[in-house]
């Protein structure tokens, strides 16, 4: 009689205390996922909603010269005023309604509807953002290809996947950190008030999303280290 030995477990990832986080691996490959946590949470989306803002526009439009250069520097640099551009021309939130009956996203939305202007505002989960990197390739993915390391703002970009994988295509989401956040602010279905950090991205043959809200005051600086060591985390898992 033989006794069969149990493989190493695989460590869970360690979630820094009082974030919220959804995390998603899905293998290009099999066609699956193979790591996951609150992958149907939402999230506002901060400036990952602009791959979204991107492949609208490419799929309604031909794109001139000057729309390329636009749409480079927006996914590139994650440049605000370009996606603001490109969010008035679209009809703002119906931009994001399109685009979830597209591409069959779930929990995707437009932003409430007392802030129309704000596209960072759009909510989106861990599982819709696998979807949108299913259907990205092409100009899109070569742009993602070369993020710069900071963004158009002066904002470092280089946390998360860029930290813990070479050549990965990426696509970074950040905001409140440049302001004091206030409890009486905060929503729970967007975190409002509360910064978040997200790092999204085609690593290899994975597709790979971390979400994170992070507590009212956390400062950049110990948002990125949590964050990256979280993905770091997630792809050893």
């Amino acid at each position: 009689m033989t006794t069969a030995t149990a493989g190493p477990e695989k460590a869970v990832p360690r979630v820094p205390e009082g974030v919220r986080a959804s995390y998603v691996v899905f293998d290009v490959r099999a066609g699956r996922v193979v790591v996951e946590r609150e992958s149907r949470r939402v999230f506002r989306a901060a400036s990952v909603v602009k791959i979204l803002i991107a492949l609208d526009y490419l799929e309604r439009h031909r794109v001139s010269a000057a729309d390329r250069a636009l749409l480079e520097v927006m996914l590139r640099s994650s440049d605000d005023g370009a996606a603001t551009e490109f969010w008035g021309r679209g009809g703002q939130g119906e931009i994001v309604e399109r685009m979830a009956r597209r591409l069959g996203l779930q929990e995707t939305a437009p932003p409430p509807a007392e802030k129309p202007g704000f596209w960072g505002y759009a909510a989106l989960s861990a599982r819709d953002v696998v979807t949108m990197y299913r259907h990205v390739d092409g100009f899109v993915l070569e742009q993602l290809r070369r993020a710069t390391p900071r963004g158009t703002d002066g904002f470092d970009q280089t946390f998360g996947i860029p930290r813990v994988a070479d050549g990965a295509a990426v696509k970074q989401g950040w905001s409140g950190f440049e302001v004091g956040a206030r409890p009486a602010l905060v929503r729970p279905d967007l975190g409002l008030g509360r910064p978040v950090l997200h790092t999204t991205g085609v690593v290899g043959d994975k597709i790979v999303v971390v979400l994170t809200l992070w507590p009212a005051g956390t400062s950049y600086r110990e948002a990125s280290r949590g964050i990256t060591a979280l993905t770091r985390d997630v792809l050893r898992a």
